[in-house]
C-alpha cells in the first residue's frame, strides 16, 4: 500500500507539472483528492492493516495529501495571476482618453432666487405656508373683497385682472396677498409666515412687465407689532439678500390692505446712488411694497385690532433677481434661451 501511495504521488506531481490552466488543476484535484479520487480509494484499505502499519501508512497518506494540496494551490495561483493579467491587458481602459461630456441641468434663476429669499426669511423666524392656503385660482372675495379693495378700484377691471368663465367670480390671482386671508382665517396669532407663488395680470409684455410672474408675500401678526418691526425685518432681509448693508428708504404709498403703506427702495447697485439709466437717474431702485395690516382686514378675519397688530409685505422675485444679477429684460426668464440660463 505504501508503494501504491508513492506511485500515485509521483503520478499526481507529474500531472501537476504538465497542467496548462486552472481547469487542468481542477481536474487533477478531482482525480486524486476528491472523495472518489485515487488517494481516498487506497485510504479505505487502511482498516485491513495492522495497527503499526496503519500508523505508518496513514501518516504517509496524510503527508502526501498535504504536499499535493500545496502544489495544487501554488500552481492554481500561478495560472490565476496569468489569466487575470491577460484579461486586464485585453480589457484595459486607456485613462488618457477624454471622457464623455454629460451636460448637467441647472436650477432656473427664478427658482434659485425664490429659494434664497425663502431661506433668509426662514432664518428670520418665518414659516412657509402650505400650498392649499395659497391657491393660484382665487375668487374676488379673497383676491379683492377681504383685502379691502373697493368695488370701483381699477385693479378689478378686466384690463388688469384675468377673470374665469367657468367659475363664478373666479380669477387668476393678481397678487399673493390673498394668502394672508386664508392664513388668518385658519390660524390664530401669533402668525409669522411667507407665501411664495405665481401671480397673473393682464399686462402688455415688455422688458419690464410680463402677464405672469412670481411674488413672495409676508405676514407677521402678534401683540405689539409696530412699523419699526417692519423696517427692521426688511432692512435685515435686504442686507442678507444683496450681501451687504445697503442704504434703504421707505416712501409713503397706498395699498388698500395696509395702512400706513410704504414702498421700499434700495440704493442703485449699478451706480451706488450716483444716478444712471437703470435707476432713471434717481440713485434708487424699488424692491417691494409693505405696510401695517389695515384694521378692516384684521376685523374681516375675526382678529381684534385692539389686541393684535401686524405688518405685511410683497416682493417680485423677477425684480429682485434682475437687480441682483443685472438683468435688463424680464422676458429672458421665460424664453428658455440656453445662452441665458447657462449663466446661472
Amino acid at each position: 500500500m505504501k508503494t501504491q501511495l508513492e506511485n500515485i504521488y509521483k503520478s499526481a506531481k507529474a500531472d501537476i507539472e504538465k497542467a496548462q490552466s486552472i481547469s487542468d488543476i481542477d481536474e487533477i484535484r478531482l482525480k486524486y483528492l476528491s472523495r472518489k479520487g485515487e488517494f481516498n480509494s487506497i485510504k479505505k484499505g487502511l482498516k485491513d492493516l495492522s495497527d503499526e502499519d496503519k500508523r505508518t501508512v496513514g501518516a504517509l497518506a496524510n503527508q502526501i495529501t498535504q504536499d499535493l494540496e500545496a502544489l495544487l494551490k501554488e500552481k492554481h495561483e500561478i495560472f490565476y495571476q496569468k489569466e487575470l493579467n491577460e484579461k486586464l491587458q485585453h480589457d484595459r481602459i486607456d485613462i488618457t482618453l477624454s471622457g464623455k461630456y454629460l451636460p448637467e441641468g441647472k436650477v432656473h434663476p427664478i427658482t434659485s432666487t425664490t429659494n434664497e429669499i425663502v431661506s433668509i426669511f426662514q432664518n428670520l423666524g418665518f414659516s412657509v405656508i402650505s400650498p392649499e392656503l395659497s391657491p393660484e385660482v382665487e375668487t374676488e372675495y379673497y383676491n379683492f373683497d377681504m383685502l379691502n379693495v373697493p368695488h370701483d378700484h381699477p385693479a378689478r377691471d378686466v384690463q388688469d385682472t384675468f377673470y374665469l368663465k367657468d367659475i363664478p367670480n373666479g380669477v387668476l390671482r393678481s397678487q399673493t396677498s390673498g394668502a394672508q386671508i386664508h392664513v388668518m382665517e385658519t390660524q390664530k396669532p401669533p402668525i409669522k409666515v411667507i407665501a411664495p407663488g405665481r401671480v397673473y395680470r393682464n399686462e402688455n409684455i415688455n422688458s419690464r412687465k410680463n402677464n405672469f410672474f412670481h411674488q413672495i408675500e409676508g405676514l407677521y401678526v402678534d401683540k405689539g407689532i409696530t412699523f419699526g418691526d417692519l423696517k427692521g425685518v426688511l432692512n435685515e432681509f435686504i442686507r442678507l439678500y444683496f450681501g451687504s448693508a445697503r442704504p434703504t428708504r421707505f416712501r409713503s404709498s397706498f395699498f388698500p390692505f395696509t395702512e400706513p403703506s410704504a414702498e421700499v427702495d434700495v440704493q442703485c447697485i449699478m451706480c451706488q446712488g450716483k444716478g444712471c439709466r437703470t435707476c432713471s437717474g434717481t440713485g434708487w431702485l424699488e424692491v417691494l411694497g409693505a405696510g401695517m395690516v389695515d384694521v378692516n382686514v384684521l376685523k374681516g378675519v375675526g382678529i381684534d385690532p385692539e389686541i393684535y397688530s401686524g405688518f405685511a409685505f410683497g416682493m417680485g422675485v423677477e425684480r429682485l433677481s434682475m437687480l441682483k444679477y443685472a438683468i435688463d429684460d424680464i422676458r429672458l426668464f421665460f424664453n428658455n434661451d440656453k445662452r441665458f440660463l447657462e449663466q446661472f
